[in-house]
This record gives C-alpha cells, structure tokens and sequence, in this order.
C-alpha cells in the first residue's frame, strides 16, 4: 500500500537541525515512488530551514504542546483546528519521525482523527490502532544509533531507500551572491585561509565557554594568520560581542545574516567551529569541514558524513540529556583546551 501513496505528510515537530537530519530519509521517501509529494508538518523553528531543503514540495507549521519548545497555551482549540486543517489535504499516509526519548503517539492520534490511511513510526508500546505500521523501538536498550540512520532505518521498513544519505540544503544564488560580496567588503578572499565560529546553542550545557571561543580564535588571527568570521542569531549578538571584547585580535562579527545568507557563508567557508547545535548540520549538508565541540548530552548528533574533529572531554556522568549540566561542572566541553581546537582546525585545513 505504501508504494500507492503519492501524498505523503511527513512529521518532524523540532527544530533546523532535526529538520536538517531528517533530509536523507525525506529522500529515500521522495525517491522510491515517482511523483511523490512530501509535505513536511513541522514547528515554527523547523520551518526556518524548510524553504532550503529540495525533497520537500510543501509544508506546514504547528507547534504540539507535546514538545518543550512550545509555550503553555489555555485552549486546545489548536488540535482541533489541526486535524481538520490536515483532513483537508487528503493525504495517502503519514510518517512521523522522532528520537527515542519522545513519544509518537499524540502526532499519530493527530494523524487517525485527520483519517490518514497509512500511519509509521517508531513506538515503545503498542499503538492498536493508532499506527498502521508500528516499528518496535529498539532504542536506547537495543542501543542508538545515529539520528539520520534512526530516520532512515525507519522509511527503509516501508521499502524506501537512497543512494546518496548526505544532509541536504538548497543554497540559493542570490544568497551566495550576497556573501561573495560581503566577504570582499571583508577583504577576506577564498584563498587567504579563514573560519566560521559560531559559540551559540540554545542549550547551556552544549556551549563551550566564551573566553575559551576568545583564546581559539586570537590564536587562529595571531599565530596562524587566519581571519575569524563569528556567527550568531541576533539573540546571540551579545555573546559574541562579549568573546571579541575579551579578545586582542580583531575579527568580524555577521550575526545579521538570513538563514539563507547563513547558509551561504557556511557553505563558503574552508572549516566551521560550533558548539553541537543547527549550523554543524547545515555545514553537513554543504560539505564544509566542522571542528564540533560536542557536549556529551547525548551521542547520536555528531556530524554526519563531512570532514569533522568531534572534541569532548569523556565524563562519568556523559548522555545525561539535560539543557543544563546536572553537575555543574560542564567538564565535557571545558576541559577541551583551546590548542585542541586549534590544532583540529588546523588537521582540517591541511586535508
């Protein structure tokens, strides 16, 4: 029946790089039967980064009041709306893609109230009716795997598969445009060695200290002669102000950028060094190599099939799924010295 289904809704409620490690099996879905349409129903943050991504023909926003990232609201009146809105599309199947620690079931009751025929998922309990196809979760007692091949094992079970598994974006030409012009306001050039740092993530446990971001970089400016480009949201303009206050090299700082301008200066530049957050994804589906310093949080986020240095300091108390470090120590990402980064940028660069 699913080699029948031609309208597809595909469900990833979370945020950019969720989206983005999702592309591959939105793939594996739009290859498998011609003339599929996806839609991707998704949060508001999701839908940042839907315009960009190619195997996507529509989508649409709504923030579950089953995800943290939504705020409280007083009415249910959304979910009904919801569900009618969906019912309208007439849509041949849904999948709904999550990792394991969320539960699929209110976005596959979404989907049988909706009359969705075909309902997939990966499910710890049995869903009766709520799924038509219930994939039994193997994780985390069996193991966890890489959230792209979570997402991607999941379609591979209704026969869909691709050969080309990288992330995907769609960079636009006015927006590569944009920053080619930019970067030559900049006097920096594709030839004179330089790098992307974005310090940001939404998490406090995922971000590598400001003044250690301060010491990597003014060693890149003065010892190895690189120029540093900082990133940010404009909610992250402070930071970044803070770590070049802190600095004695000057750099730039472009945390005005669109997504789409964002996305063309990952995409240009030789090397990203991030915090485990959106943009190590987005550099993932354009190719550019990534030093990630990733909080040990979680393990099934690292970049995924791109050049990369993952940097960590192994702790007792790592995969502890907290936005904010339980211990209080942060060790995993403040015991990786500023020389390590260093030193991996540089490993990068060389290859």
């Amino acid at each position: 029946m699913w080699n029948q289904a031609k309208n597809l809704l595909c469900i990833r409620l979370d945020t950019i790089g969720d989206v983005l490690m999702t592309t591959p099996a939105l793939r594996a879905l739009k290859e498998s039967v011609p003339g599929r349409q996806i839609t991707l129903l998704t949060s508001s943050a999701g839908a940042a980064i839907a315009p960009l991504i190619p195997e996507l023909d529509h989508f649409l926003i709504y923030d579950s009041p089953w995800l943290k990232a939504t705020a409280p609201r007083s009415s249910p009146r959304p979910e009904f709306e919801m569900i009618e809105f969906l019912r309208s599309f007439h849509f041949d199947g849904a999948v709904i893609f999550t990792v394991y620690s969320q539960n699929p079931l209110p976005s596959a009751f979404l989907c049988y109230m909706a009359e969705i025929p075909l309902r997939l998922a990966h499910c710890h309990e049995n869903p009766y009716q709520l799924l038509s196809d219930w994939i039994k979760d193997p994780e985390p007692d069996g193991g966890i795997r890489h959230e792209v091949q979570r997402q991607l094992d999941l379609v591979a079970h209704i026969g869909c598969t691709t050969q080309n598994e990288r992330l995907s974006v769609q960079v636009e030409e006015r927006d590569r445009t944009t920053i080619t012009a930019l970067l030559q306001r900049l006097k920096i050039d594709r030839i004179s060695p330089w790098v992307v740092i974005h310090p940001g993530a939404t998490a406090a446990s995922r971000r590598y200290p400001p003044e250690s971001f301060a010491a990597v970089a003014d060693c890149l400016i003065s010892q190895q002669g690189w120029s540093v480009v900082f990133t940010g949201t404009e909610s992250e303009r402070d930071l970044v102000n803070q770590i070049q206050a802190t600095m004695n090299a000057p750099s730039h700082s472009l945390c005005d950028l669109t997504l789409g301008e964002f996305a063309a200066l990952i995409e240009a530049a030789p090397v990203l060094i991030s915090n485990n957050t959106g943009p190590v994804h987005l550099a993932a589906a354009t190719g550019t190599p990534i030093v990630d310093l990733y909080a040990l949080t979680n393990p099934q986020h690292t970049p995924w099939q791109v050049p990369n240095r993952v940097l960590f300091h192994d702790v007792p108390c790592k995969y502890c799924y907290k936005s904010i470090c339980p211990e209080g120590h942060q060790d995993c990402l403040r015991q990786v010295t500023p020389d390590q980064v260093v030193q991996a940028t540089g490993e990068l660069i060389a290859k």
